[in-house]
């Protein structure tokens, strides 16, 4: 028998104020509660590009705050209603699919919203719940909008 203590599994859920990323929210701490697994909330944020090199550096600690609270106003209630499912924030600056798969890695599971961008739109906008189901190294559940 191994010395070593089972150490508790992870499901990684992107968060970022959506209604299918509140929807996957809630899936996750329902999966979590079901495993004995803990989540890790991860809201990943990026500066508008309209702004220029000066404001971005002088905006940086502001748009770094404000992700936090949002992420904090979401996680807050959500986890009221899961009390015994522990989770862990994170608010990184990055593309949000290629955040989200790093924070991923080693995880059990991954799972992210949908907002339901298809055809012609998603091609342009790009899927972030797409690239992840292509390019996790765990397994991704993505949950729609509701129709």
């Amino acid at each position: 028998m191994s010395d070593r203590k089972q150490e508790q599994g992870v499901v990684v859920v992107g968060v970022d104020g959506s209604p299918s990323s509140r929807r996957a929210l809630d899936w996750a701490l329902r999966q979590a509660e079901a495993t004995g697994m803990k989540i890790k909330a991860v809201l990943a944020w990026r500066a508008p590009t309209g702004y220029g090199t000066a404001e971005l550096v002088a905006s940086g600690v502001q748009w770094a705050d404000e992700a936090r609270n949002s992420l904090e106003s979401i996680i807050t209630p959500a986890s009221a209603e899961w009390p015994q499912v522990p989770v862990e924030r994170r608010v990184l600056e990055g593309h949000p699919a290629e955040v989200l798969l790093k924070q991923a890695e080693g995880a059990d599971l991954l799972v992210v919203g949908s907002r339901g961008h298809g055809g012609f739109a998603g091609a342009l906008l790009g899927s972030v719940s797409s690239h992840c189901a292509h390019h996790a190294t765990c397994p991704v559940v993505v949950i729609h909008d509701k129709v």
